[in-house]
């Protein structure tokens, strides 16, 4: 199972240089595990760029995948991960949903790259 984080999302949608690295877990749709927050997050900032239309597209691409909502148990964990590791609220979710799926996550933040079952791609 995979797990694409906003960033790749968002270099994905803008076709930024490194979008190439998150083809591959895109494109295997059967494997693609969507927490709610990243929906979140990717919809915000296409909405802010580029406005609802596109965003709304962005949402249809990501719901491709199979979309998990924070269930109060997802949210306890990322609790716990997120006091452990001083990582920021978002990000202790997509880890959470992560361990809960036994799923790889592909980013381009920082805040992941020292962690277990990461694909890290430093920003260009």
């Amino acid at each position: 199972m995979n797990i694409v984080d906003s960033s790749g999302w968002l270099a994905y949608f803008a076709d930024e240089p490194n979008a190439k690295h998150f083809l591959t877990p895109l494109k295997d749709t059967a494997s693609l595990v969507v927490p709610t927050v990243t929906i979140y997050e990717v919809f915000k900032v296409v909405l802010r760029e580029s406005g609802e239309d596109e965003a709304l597209q962005a949402v249809v691409a990501m719901r491709k995948g199979s979309v998990v909502d924070l269930t109060s148990s997802l949210a306890i964990s990322a609790s716990k991960i997120s006091l452990e590791n001083g990582i920021p609220m978002a990000d202790s979710i997509i880890i959470a949903t992560a361990k809960e799926y036994d799923a790889t996550i592909w980013t381009q933040d920082s805040d992941f790259k020292n962690l277990n079952k990461v694909k890290y791609f430093p920003k260009k």
